[in-house]
């Protein structure tokens, strides 16, 4: 008798503990992000939003505008827009070697707004590329001819946005910890600050009328 008492209960236990344990992996919410619709559209409007506003503050703007420097040791606009594509481009080679890696959902991934924060206070943005130089703008082309590169490029972005149905938030570069998703919020963070910047630059008193 005894130990068919042991028995049930024994039954019951284990019954109780697979109920929970079915339960609490249904209940869970799912830790493995996911790139919903609402997310493609918040990167499309903000890569759109953010190409436009560069569209807008060179437009019309004459050979001295495009070359005028607050101080010589300070970018002119055709230099930060040089700058934006440069940067654009490397990170878009990013991207694509992400694209190329399997779907990892168990990859240690950073909260989005790691890359969100495109201004740093008290560092130098160039820092990240020493010993060397490849996002340094030389400023040998012409102000229009740097619009027409980033504005080529950023169209193909939006334009592989709009079609893309994988999970980017899935593709990592292992390198740089970031998904696809939060390259693209590097993307347009990072123009944001620099069109902040040709924005003071505009208002410098010296600035050509």
């Amino acid at each position: 008798m005894t130990m068919k008492i042991t028995l049930i209960t024994l039954t019951l236990v284990f019954g109780l503990l697979n109920l929970t344990k079915g339960q609490t992996k249904k209940d869970e919410p799912s830790k493995v992000p996911v790139w919903t619709e609402a997310d493609r559209e918040y990167l499309l409007s903000n890569l759109i939003r953010s190409k436009e506003e560069i569209i807008a503050e060179t437009k019309n703007l004459t050979k001295e505008q495009w070359n005028f420097k607050e101080s010589p040791d300070r970018w002119n606009i055709n230099q930060i827009v040089e700058h934006i594509a440069l940067w654009e481009i490397i990170t878009m080679y990013e991207i694509s070697r992400a694209l190329a890696t399997e779907p990892n959902p168990t990859f240690a991934y950073h909260p989005d707004s790691v890359f969100l924060d495109q201004d740093p206070k008290g560092q130098n943005a160039m820092d990240y590329t020493k010993p060397f130089s490849f996002a340094i703008p030389l400023g040998n082309n012409e102000g229009k001819s740097n619009l027409v590169w980033l504005t080529t490029m950023r169209n193909e972005s939006i334009d592989y946005l709009k079609k893309e149905t994988k999970n980017i938030k899935l593709q990592y570069n292992n390198c740089s910890g970031a998904n696809v998703h939060q390259y693209y919020l590097a993307i347009f963070s990072h123009t944001d600050r620099h069109l902040r910047q040709i924005k003071k630059l505009k208002t410098h008193p010296k600035y050509p009328k």
